[in-house]
């Protein structure tokens, strides 16, 4: 569906993506990660077609960037960070709007537009305003342009930004819907978002590609020792007895003490967190709360991107 070979874009003599190649099939919905100056927002737009790479291709649908500008555009529905809406129309109005400025018939929009309200989850916002509007409504309004004319590719550049939780488990919804009929690109920085929504993530770091695949499989590429964080009933002197004792935890660090709760963070080398409970509660510890100080896909990509700065 989509193939991305040795893509590269020069700012000037600045290097922003190097040599990035990869390749995704028809309906997948992808993740792309990176933290802020990795490259992922230039790689995007030149797969949308707004910037055009210094070295390499692009093919969506058989159709090369290069050699068919137009048509492959066509392909393609984006959704920037900020969606450029037309804030005195309706819904409907622009929507119709954005169709025929694509070239669809007066008959093929009526025909689309329940469609694309649906999937969106626009249901009753049809003739109001955009300035009207709620931030979460308009991104929806931006999704519904950016498929309005049936693409075979839909990118999403932080389509959860700034929207509430309630918000966003609607929009989870909305973006695994539009697989149905296309494949979907999204870029995020909501690590959890991107676990619960994606089939298969690729990260880019320093302007390359340094994985790709599930959350599964790219935690089987890097070491990603569990990190606890836990408040507990003891004095210090028998918890540090348990934790040096126990074969699982590579190392601690105290955070707080107020008497009578201690609250520490547990570096373990396995998932041992059974095996350390029952050795607290045995040695008279309370254990009031546990979590991880980060999840597995957190851990991940920390470590494909460690060295970095944001």
């Amino acid at each position: 569906m989509i193939e991305v070979q040795s893509l590269s874009r020069f700012y000037g003599a600045h290097r922003a993506v190097s040599d990035v190649s990869f390749s995704i099939q028809a309906n997948e919905v992808v993740g792309f990660l990176g933290l802020n100056g990795a490259g992922k927002s230039t790689t995007l737009k030149v797969i949308a077609g707004l910037l055009l790479p210094s070295s390499g291709t692009v093919v969506v649908d058989n159709v090369d960037m290069a050699t068919a500008p137009v048509s492959f555009r066509s392909q393609i529905g984006f959704l920037p960070e900020d969606p450029p809406l037309h804030t005195e129309m309706t819904v409907t109005e622009f929507l119709t709007y954005l169709g025929g400025i694509r070239g669809m018939s007066g008959r093929d929009i009526a025909a689309r537009l329940p469609v694309v309200i649906a999937a969106c989850q626009l249901k009753g916002q049809e003739d109001r305003l955009i300035a009207e509007l709620s931030h979460g409504f308009r991104k929806r309004v931006g999704i519904a342009q950016a498929i309005i004319h049936r693409p075979k590719l839909v990118i999403l550049d932080e389509p959860i930004s700034g929207l509430d939780p309630y918000q966003i488990v609607e929009m989870r919804e909305v973006i695994r819907g539009l697989s149905s009929e296309a494949t979907v690109l999204v870029s995020s920085h909501i690590l959890s978002e991107i676990s619960q929504t994606c089939d298969r993530l690729l990260v880019l770091h320093k302007g390359k590609l340094v994985a790709t695949g599930s959350e599964e499989e790219l935690a089987k590429r890097v070491s990603t020792s569990p990190l606890l964080e836990m408040t507990l009933i003891s004095d210090l002197e028998r918890l540090k007895s348990v934790l040096d004792a126990h074969d699982s935890v590579d190392d601690y660090k105290v955070v707080a003490q107020q008497d009578p709760y201690v609250k520490v963070e547990v570096q373990l080398n396995a998932e041992a967190h059974d095996d350390l409970i029952i050795a607290m509660v045995g040695a008279g510890i309370g254990v009031r709360r546990m979590v991880d100080a980060h999840g597995e896909l957190e851990a991940t990509f920390l470590n494909l991107t460690r060295g970095e700065s944001a």
